[in-house]
């Protein structure tokens, strides 16, 4: 083992030795006093280990997430204060940068609203204009469904040490649901004051913890082990779900070197455009490999591409997870009730649910897998829709374990049909 690696495992054991004074004792004034020294020694990325093997021993989260708070409060300046990788311009996280920077400049139009507004509660203009801001900061939230869905499974792949990640999870769904407890407060005449400043002040903390921890641990460890052809595959997926308020100038893509923005359908030298359905010198289109083999379904023969639109056309999303718990595929109708991205195919399905929930998911597998249930259904209210999310156990014909299909639908329409109709009326 190197010296540095050694130093670096030497600071982690005394990292998780503070944690489990602070799990324990819930106080870590004693260990301050006697260790200012190493408090300044200690490097960013040795949180990433530290929460790794946190979670890896089992603790709650809500006592995790406790313990983040107390220990990064703890290191704050010297993370602060430690050099920084800087982001490229245009980057995957230069553009997340950018984002936060937006939430932030909210979050300061947003202070001195809610202090005049908690002197005076009645006031209708204040309200409203607390409910406009708030609406808009709810927009941000985009950016963890980004992260959730194309950072998250990149670092389990790269990182060992990735769990860092799901107490980030834990915190994005707790600014999730304060969010949306103060627009339902503000929409309410009947607002409970102490409960919404909590909300309000929760939402403050967190929401610029979590920028402080990308910003000064996260995002600089990743530009330091992540390859550029990462960072670049995550710019464009990211890209197709939409950062909340600055997107990507692609005039100007840093992340190629020729200056264009790539996409499915790359110029040929002839500065044609190419496609899986090239046309042929007469104008028409060739056939082409999802035309010519027909795949046999038993009750009948389609094409790749037909399969594809059968799929793509049901007003359900549709996610196949294999035996081997992993994910492989799921489809992508126009309005998909929650995202998906490429990036979750061959991930682990515990990995694609906020830690609160995986226990659940779990239990579902588990049922399935030992063949004491073949059924699980949810249903939750989401944006205003009624939400219908069903899990199928999948056998084969023997009867063995093949998986779990998820079908979520929103079922509103379907809730409010009475009588009949037996005739066309368009």
């Amino acid at each position: 083992m190197s010296a540095f690696s050694q130093t670096q495992a030497d600071r982690l054991a005394k990292l998780l030795e503070l944690s489990e004074l602070l799990l324990k004792t819930g106080n870590a004034s004693t260990f301050v006093a006697e260790n200012k020294d190493f408090i300044t020694r200690v490097v960013p990325s040795d949180f990433i280990a530290l929460f790794d093997r946190v979670v890896l021993d089992g603790y709650p989260m809500e006592e995790i997430k406790v313990l983040t708070n107390k220990l990064l409060n703890i290191f704050h300046s010297s993370i602060r204060d430690y050099k920084r990788i800087e982001p490229p311009e245009g980057s995957f996280p230069d553009l997340l940068e950018q984002n936060n920077r937006r939430m932030e400049l909210l979050l300061d139009k947003i202070r001195p609203v809610f202090k005049s507004f908690v002197k005076d509660p009645d006031d209708k203009s204040l309200r409203k204009e607390l409910l406009s801001l708030f609406s808009q900061l709810e927009l941000f939230v985009q950016q963890y469904t980004i992260k959730e869905n194309v950072m998250f499974p990149l670092l389990e792949e790269q990182w060992q040490d990735y769990r860092c990640v799901q107490i980030m999870w834990s915190f994005h769904d707790d600014i999730r649901r304060n969010i949306k407890r103060v627009l339902a407060q503000l929409a309410d005449d009947k607002l409970e004051l102490k409960s919404f400043n909590k909300a309000v002040g929760d939402i403050f903390f967190n929401m610029l913890a979590i920028k402080f921890r990308e910003e000064r641990i996260l995002f600089p460890h990743m530009l330091s082990t992540i390859s550029p052809e990462h960072f670049e595959n995550m710019s464009r997926t990211a890209a197709e779900l939409a950062y909340p308020f600055v997107q990507p100038n692609h005039s100007s893509d840093q992340t190629n070197p020729a200056g264009k923005t790539g996409s499915a359908d790359q110029a040929s030298p002839s500065g044609k455009t190419g496609s899986a359905n090239q046309a042929s010198p007469a104008g028409k289109m060739s056939p082409t490999e999802d035309e010519i083999a027909a795949v046999n379904l038993g009750t009948g023969a389609l094409s790749l591409e037909q399969i594809k639109l059968v799929f793509n056309h049901l007003p359900v999303d549709i996610t196949y997870v294999d035996e081997h718990n992993k994910v492989r595929y799921f489809s992508a109708p126009k309005k998909r009730i929650f995202p998906r991205t490429t990036a979750v195919i061959g991930r682990e399905v515990s990995n694609c649910h906020p830690p609160e929930s995986v226990h659940v998911v779990e239990k579902i597998v588990e049922s399935f897998r030992k063949g004491q249930q073949d059924r699980a259904a949810f249903w939750i209210r989401m944006r205003g829709e009624m939400i219908y999310i069903q899990y199928f156990a999948v056998r084969g014909a023997e009867g063995e374990y093949k998986g779990v299909l998820e079908v979520s639908q929103e079922i509103s329409e379907i809730q409010s049909l009475e009588g009949e109709k037996r005739l066309l009326d368009w």
